[in-house]
Order: C-alpha cells, then structure tokens, then sequence
C-alpha cells in the first residue's frame, strides 16, 4: 500500500497552495465582508487550467482524476470555503451533466467555454419546497410549438447571478407516466434566456463571497436542443453525477479542517496565558490533538474515496461516508479552534471566524448527514 500522492499530484497541490496563498488568502476576509464575488479569481484558476479539472482535455478542461482534485480542494479551501464551494459546484455538479449526457454540440457549445474558465456554471435542483426530496421538485417543463416552456422557482443555487455566469443546468419534471409516476428531464438555459431571472443576492450564514440566489422562470422558452440526455432520465441523470459530487464536499470540509487545525496551532503557541503559551497547557494541546487526529482520519476516507472512483470501483457509500465525517469533523474543528482563540475568535475580524461561519453548511449541502446516513445505511443492509 503507498499512501504518497503522485508526484504530479504533489506537484499540482504546490502550485495551487502558493496561487492561494497569493491571490486567496490576503483577501478572503474582505470578500467575505463585502460579499464580493472575486471575478478575477476564477478567471485566473481558467488560466491555470483549474476549472475544468473533471473535463476530458477534448472539451477544454484538464483531464484530471479525482485524487488530483481533492489536492487540489484541500489548497483552495484552506484558503478560503466561499472560493471553494463555488469552483466546486462549477467543476462538478455544473458541468458533470453535460459531459456525461449531453450531446457533442452542447459539449462544444457550453460545456467547454466553462471547462476553459471563459464562464462559470450552476445547476439548478432545490426549490422552496424541495431539497433531500429531489423527487417532488414542482419546476415544469412542456412541450409548445416545438420548444420546451419552463415554469418554475430554483432556490440557494450558486454561481447563477454572477457576472461570467453562463447558465444554469436545470432539473424540472415533464409530465407522469402511465402509473402516475413524474417524469423528469434535464435542461440548459442560457443567462439572459427571455423569462429566466436571478433575485437577489441570499444572506446567507456563512459563504458571504459565494453568489446565492433563487431563480425564478416564467413561461421560459428554449429550444428542443437545450434538452441534455433523454427526456424522462433527468433524476437518473442527476442522481448519476452525485457521488463525485459528495466526494468533492468530503475535500472541502476537509480543507476547512485543515485551515481549523493550522489557525489553532498558530494561536495556541503565539498567545500567551500566565507567562507561557496556551499550547503547554493540556485542555489547550488535547484540543489541538484532537483536531488533529480526526483530520487525519478524514483525509484517508476522503482520499479513499477518490480513489475508488478513479479505479472505476464503486464508491457511493465511501463517497457518502466521507461526505459525512469530513462534514462533521470540519464543524467540530472549527468550533474547538474557536474555543482555542477565546474571545479573539468570536470577532468577525478574526480568520478562524469565517470557517467557523462556514463550517455548518457542509452538514447540509449536497445530501444532508441525514440523507447521508439513510445511504450508508442501505449499502451496508444490501451487503450484508
């Protein structure tokens, strides 16, 4: 067994640590408190052949294997969680579809201006009324006069409203079968589509430098090429794209943990307490060891995981099982960090504070732990 990373790997995750530590780090913090979207960022991760990792080099993008992309997520993330989730759900869940089932001309068209970092994606699932449900989504889509009408409300969708913004790879249903079954297709709907609207920019918690919004679409008229893969195979579709999907979050709460354990350390041997730093006192270092401990263990589901899919094995319940500890090792990382900084912790002014802010939402986002736990759970029956 070899635990090393490749060498080109490694070499990779150096490039990026020191492309975040330059154009991320010194300004995460004023993104975050401007809730600005950093345009430039992603146009230079483009450059860096960063945005399409997942993407066959054919369409633009990098080629690259899973493994090589949580190196990559463990750097970025580290540097700040709102860059990362929003080059995540890009690289994954936003352009995943089309790779996988869309047709040669939408590849060309739309999937590789953003695999080249020219655009940026979204993908449109969750309603008002439907998130771990994916099923009783209620966004229509009807045939009229050789066109596709789509009526509907997509809300907490990142990356929809932000100034490279091309589109959004949308899920809405199309009707029910003979047995009253919905039938569901996947779409692509261009930025500035006639009846397609972004609102306003969502206050979220935390991810204040992600752009959040609901979309809203009124009578919305596409063409029939704007279909992607066959209609009445969307949530099979969707549902296929997943897994890679959970791993990628698995990466980002590992990363949070990572910056968790970093920013801990830093402040437990720099501030002193009774005449000596607060890492020789053993509440504090058992903390630290602690975090440190649970950091590795993920980072070894996380990684095993990769792998696995690079393997071509199945991983659904290690990719769900991943998602799950690195989510809940992050938040309880992130608020032990803050109990180690005290009250320097609790200000906004204070980098441990956006993690800790940002940390929560790896519980819910792409499955929540509980959608996570039913999926472990079935696996684990299904082997027995």
């Amino acid at each position: 067994m070899d635990f090393d990373l490749p060498e080109e790997t490694r070499d990779l995750q150096d490039m990026v640590r020191e492309f975040a530590a330059k154009e991320i780090t010194p300004n995460a913090a004023e993104w975050s408190e401007n809730e600005e979207f950093p345009t430039h960022v992603f146009t230079k991760l483009g450059e860096l052949g960063l945005m399409g990792m997942l993407v066959p080099e054919q369409y633009g993008g990098a080629g690259s294997d899973m493994v090589s992309y949580v190196a990559v997520m463990e750097e970025l993330g580290a540097a700040d969680q709102s860059v990362a989730s929003s080059w995540n759900a890009h690289s994954t869940i936003a352009t995943l579809p089309l790779l996988a089932y869309g047709t040669e001309e939408q590849k060309q068209r739309w999937l590789a201006p953003l695999a080249r970092g020219e655009a940026i994606g979204a993908f449109g699932l969750t309603e008002p009324g439907a998130g771990s449900d994916a099923a009783g989504i209620t966004t229509t889509a009807r045939r009229e006069d050789g066109s596709w009408v789509i009526n509907g409300t997509k809300m907490f969708i990142t990356n929809a409203g932000t100034d490279i913004s091309q589109g959004v790879t949308l899920l809405a249903t199309t009707g029910k079968d003979e047995d009253g079954r919905k039938r569901f297709a996947t779409f692509y709907v261009p930025t500035g589509t006639p009846g397609y609207t972004c609102g306003a920019k969502l206050k979220k918690l935390g991810w204040h430098a992600m752009d959040t919004r609901e979309l809203v679409f009124d009578d919305c008229r596409i063409s029939d090429d704007h279909l992607v893969g066959e209609e009445g195979g969307g949530l099979r579709q969707f549902l296929s794209v997943l897994d890679k999907g959970r791993i990628s979050v698995a990466a980002l709460g590992l990363s949070l943990a990572k910056a968790a354990l970093a920013l801990a350390v830093k402040h437990a041997t720099e501030r002193h307490q009774f005449g000596r730093p607060l890492s020789s006192f053993q509440a504090v270092a058992h903390k630290i060891a602690d975090i440190g401990t649970e950091f590795e263990a993920a980072r070894w589901m996380v990684y095993r995981a990769a792998w696995l899919a690079d393997q071509g094995r199945s991983y659904s319940k290690e990719a769900a099982m991943a998602k799950l500890y690195a989510s809940e090792v992050a938040n309880r990382a992130a608020s032990q960090a803050v109990q180690i900084h005290g009250g320097y912790g609790y200000v906004r002014e204070s980098e441990i504070s956006r993690f800790y802010a940002d940390a929560k939402i790896l519980e819910i986002g792409e499955g929540t732990n509980e959608i996570q736990r039913d999926v472990i759970a079935r696996a684990l029956v299904k082997q027995a």
